[in-house]
């Protein structure tokens, strides 16, 4: 009966572990796959299965006497890639004593940068590799700016192969302060800069006694306690309407997570784009109701009042508003093998909302190695630009430096349902300042040939499409 409750006592306390989400990137021989097989391998967290395979593969590598060859745990994505399967991103799991973790294993080529995209849309920190000998190379700039891009608010510089250079601490410094150069005027505040041998386990778990001038934790005991609650914004209330329950005429709730800010019962909320206002009645869970719910819970909401709200809307506080409006420019990652067609109308997905959009114009593109801006006409693969949009009806979003759940999107392909790009919204943009007329569908009556006796009930019928927030311009006059 004792070890029952051990046993319960131990899940319970596991469940409660908070989880660090992140991503390691860098050059192909930095050594991020022996970084995290031995990041694996001495926190104690593969089987004897595994690890009897371990030494048997390293054995057989060539490697009988000398190391162990952690990189070969993560060797199953090469066999899976031989045998013709794409693997975007290679995630791996493990926890501790004090928290869970996600591995994002990303590319670090150009030609991937749409993967890197991927594997750290959701991460909390960075683990950015260089080679102790070549310190701080192209590579090493691209992928710091695309973790900027991404807002990721935790970076951790892991200088490996310091036992190659024979510790040297003036190496060390040189490269620190050359990446601080380059990283200061991207905004990414927290920066941790790690000396580490992966292959020998230097700083990776536990403290080096090679490294007696290094002063900071080892890189487990920095993600073990890098504080990330914080990251999440829990001023501005921002619910986006999922699902509408409604299980018994009793019953009208609407389910949902809670993208941003804290809710209590009794808080007066709006519904947004109608105005309309009351109060949280409730807050339900499948374990029973709660008093106040934050992000990233899960949540049904019952309102003191009968307001019509459906998929797509959005539930905030009266005095908090998102932006509101079909105008706005972003920062756009290619993600589709096809060029973008700026004359295609795609679909965008914002929260839980779907509609149509446009793109109006490119401002720029990014060189993603020099972080040099030019002029373009399209993007293509892997390519970055700042971008202006319109779309077929309001989205209620914020800047995504200010709130990344409301302030991310995809394009989807409406032909090849396809995931076109995927976007960070700056901010709003004044419908004076576009290039195109914003009106989403122009019908020039005269060049189609209709019969000016029917201008006027067109006409009449497009004022009435605008009024439910089509946007339609009629044009009447010959050019």
């Amino acid at each position: 009966m004792a070890e029952k409750l051990n046993i319960k006592e131990f899940l319970d306390r596991d469940e409660q572990k908070d989880l660090l989400r992140f991503l390691t990137a860098g050059s192909v021989d930095d050594g991020k796959s022996t970084l995290i097989g031995r990041l694996l391998f001495d926190s104690k967290k593969i089987y004897e299965d595994q690890l009897d395979a371990l030494e048997r593969d390293s054995k057989r590598m060539g490697n009988a006497g000398e190391h162990i060859d952690y990189a070969l745990l993560l060797d199953g994505l090469k066999a899976e890639r031989e045998q013709g399967i794409t693997i975007d991103v290679a995630y791996r799991y493990f926890s501790t004593n004090n928290r869970k973790f996600i591995i994002a294993d990303t590319p670090g080529h150009e030609q991937y940068t749409r993967n890197m995209i991927t594997g750290g849309s959701t991460a909390n920190l960075a683990i950015i590799l260089v080679d102790a000998r070549t310190g701080v190379i192209t590579q090493t700039r691209r992928h710091t700016y695309l973790v900027s891009l991404l807002g990721i608010k935790h970076v951790v510089l892991a200088v490996n192969k310091m036992d190659l250079i024979d510790f040297d601490e003036t190496r060390f410094n040189e490269i620190v302060n050359d990446y601080t150069r380059f990283i200061t005027p991207l905004g990414i505040e927290d920066v941790n800069c790690i000396p580490l041998s992966a292959l020998n386990g230097d700083n990776v778990v536990e403290k080096s006694p090679r490294t007696p001038w290094y002063k900071g934790p080892s890189l487990l005991e920095f993600l073990e306690t890098v504080p990330i609650d914080r990251d999440r914004n829990y001023s501005d209330f921002r619910y986006p309407v999922q699902y509408v329950l409604r299980p018994n005429l009793d019953f009208r709730g609407f389910c949902g997570k809670i993208s941003s800010g804290i809710i209590h019962k009794g808080d007066e909320i709006m519904a947004l784009p109608s105005g309309k206002k009351s109060k949280i009645k409730s807050i339900v869970t499948y374990e029973g109701e709660l008093e106040y719910a934050f992000p990233p819970q899960c949540v049904t909401l019952t309102l003191e009042d009968e307001i019509d709200i459906s998929r797509g809307e959005m539930l905030v506080r009266p005095d908090n508003l998102p932006i509101t409006d079909r105008n706005f420019e972003a920062m756009l990652v290619w993600m589709d093998e096809e060029e973008m067609n700026t004359n295609k109308q795609f679909f965008i997905k914002h929260t839980t909302n779907t509609t149509r959009a446009r793109i109006d114009s490119i401002k720029y593109k990014v060189n993603v190695n020099t972080m040099e801006r030019s002029s373009c006409e399209k993007l293509i693969l892997n390519e970055i630009g700042r971008v202006v949009f319109t779309t077929g009806k309001e989205l209620f979003f914020d800047p995504y430096t200010k709130n990344k759940n409301t302030g991310a999107f995809i394009l989807i392909d409406p032909i090849t349902n396809n995931t076109s790009a995927v976007g960070m919204i700056i901010d709003r943009i004044d419908a004076k300042d576009m290039v195109q007329d914003e009106s989403f569908a122009i019908l020039d009556l005269p060049s189609l040939g209709i019969d000016p006796t029917h201008y006027e009930a067109i006409t009449q019928i497009c004022t009435e499409l605008k009024k439910q927030g089509i946007p339609v311009k009629c044009i009447t006059e010959k050019k």
